[in-house]
């Protein structure tokens, strides 16, 4: 077990703790509190729940009598005080394993039940200090290293005066980042975005791993960079107040919650045809290949090749073995990839400018009160790249999480088209068969994401998904540049 030892000077010491483990812990964790009556436990399960709950006044009765409270939360806590349990059988009969298998347990006194607790267990034991308090959180390595780096958003917002501020889970995604909202009184919301320097994975090609051969950020830099590029182009992307970026910390502007989806998750028509409208002027301005943020430099890879195919190959990887429950063998394999290089070599003239790759609903905040492009605010571009300006549209006229129907899809085309053609020379014509293989590209390589995020990560939930994306790709599909790729398809059993 190691140990990461804390000095809580007042009770506002150990509300902050509270919240930075609120931050940390996940289903499954089980939270141990030792000490002395008044020592602290009490303070720190409250503020935990409190932060958790994202409500200060939410009433935490102690649970001495009734051994046990539970709370649905955004994740569900059990909280547990075993000062008067009888029997450690007791535990079976309050629910505890059940309790731990679908959330978080904070158990106080945890000493009368010690063996029936699991040995992954976190424990934190509180003593007096002077007129603070010390505690050392004791645990797994892999479950210290979340706490450790909640702890190190702390200090980092108070190296920069945010150290009192409250912290307030906003969201994750399908990647390893992590934001939250950052809030002090009389001041607006800002937003903390957690994304620590990606680990290499095993190498696939060429020594190189999938994020290096799929041009994935690997740390914030690419994040700064383009962020400072849109701004400058003069589009909306959130200021950037605060970084850290060895330690992969930004403190950003919050544009704001509303997006371009209804109450009920149905496009907006104003709203996506106004995000296709920003993206043409966007694809219509010169490329800024090399991006200086003093320090360091960032260039801007290319949609190149091996980008294209390493992310098509998902297909064959994850979806194609849980399809049939078998892999693809050699034969098909070279026969997929060989129709790429040729669907790939027909895009070599083709208009290449910024792409932010993930320009659909959920990265695009709509600011109805702002004007012109300001309307449009962006906040998802660290795996920018120089491709087919098709991708760009392909990912917003064919939502990977929401349905776009055709009456729409087709408006918002004939849009970006016509903004183009007004802008200066646009191939119309070529851009419209870049638009069907961008779609097959992506398409290929969600339905192998949508497997793998169940498979390896744990996230089932997407797979809800996969309907949608088969559907786009048969749209993709349809084009007569797309035939050998369709044939490959019908042949594998996919169509």
């Amino acid at each position: 077990m190691q140990v990461i030892e804390l000095t809580l000077k007042d009770e506002a010491a150990t509300i902050e703790l509270g919240e930075d483990l609120a931050l940390a812990l996940k289903a499954g964790d089980c939270l141990a509190l030792s000490g002395d009556l008044g020592a602290g436990k009490s303070t720190l399960a409250r503020a935990f729940l409190r932060a958790m709950a994202d409500d200060e006044t939410l009433e935490v009765p102690s649970p001495t009598f009734t051994l046990v409270q539970s709370y649905e939360l955004r994740i569900a806590v059990s909280h547990f005080d075993l000062y008067r349990l009888a029997d450690v059988s007791e535990l079976d009969e309050l629910g505890f394993d059940e309790a731990l298998s679908e959330g978080i347990c904070l158990v106080e006194w945890p000493e009368n039940a010690l063996s029936a607790l699991p040995k992954s267990r976190l424990t934190a034991i509180f003593s007096h200090l002077g007129d603070g308090r010390l505690v050392k959180i004791a645990g797994e390595a892999a479950t210290l290293l979340r706490i450790e780096r909640s702890l190190a958003i702390r200090t980092f917002l108070r190296q920069r005066g945010y150290g009192h501020a409250k912290r307030r889970h906003l969201s994750g995604d399908a990647s390893a980042r992590a934001y939250e909202r950052i809030l002090v009184s009389g001041e607006p919301t800002r937003i903390l975005m957690d994304s620590a320097r990606h680990k290499p994975g095993p190498i696939l090609q060429d020594g190189k791993y999938y994020q290096q051969l799929a041009h994935l950020a690997e740390d914030v830099i690419p994040f700064v960079a383009i962020d400072r590029d849109i701004r400058q182009k003069g589009f909306s992307a959130p200021d950037i107040y605060e970084s850290d970026l060895d330690a992969g910390i930004l403190l950003i502007e919050d544009l704001g919650s509303d997006g371009i989806l209804d109450a009920d998750g149905r496009p907006i028509a104003e709203r996506n045809l106004e995000s296709v409208r920003v993206l043409a002027h966007l694809h219509a301005q010169p490329v800024t290949r090399d991006i200086s943020l003093g320090t360091v430099n960032h260039h801007i890879p290319d949609f190149d090749r091996s980008a294209m195919k390493i992310e098509t190959s998902l297909l064959l990887d994850w979806y194609l073995p849980w399809k049939r429950g078998e892999k693809a063998s050699d034969a098909e394999r070279h026969g997929y990839f060989a129709v790429w290089d040729h669907l790939i070599d027909l895009m070599a003239s083709s208009e290449k400018k910024l792409l932010l790759r993930d320009f659909h609903s959920p990265n695009i905040i709509w600011r109805g009160e702002r004007s012109g492009f300001e309307r449009i605010g962006i906040i998802d571009f660290q795996d920018s790249m120089i491709g087919p300006t098709a991708y760009d549209v392909a990912s917003i006229t064919q939502d990977a999480r929401v349905t776009i129907e055709p009456e729409l899809r087709d408006a918002m085309l004939s849009l970006y088209c016509a903004e183009r053609n007004a802008l200066g020379t646009f191939d119309e014509p070529t851009f419209r068969r870049d638009w069907h293989l961008m779609s097959a590209q992506r398409n290929c390589k969600l339905v192998g994401i949508w497997v793998r995020l169940m498979q390896r990560d744990g996230k089932p939930f997407y797979m809800k998904h996969m309907p949608r994306t088969f559907s786009y790709l048969e749209v993709a599909l349809q084009h007569e540049a797309l035939a050998p790729l369709r044939d490959w398809c019908i042949k594998a059993g996919i169509l």
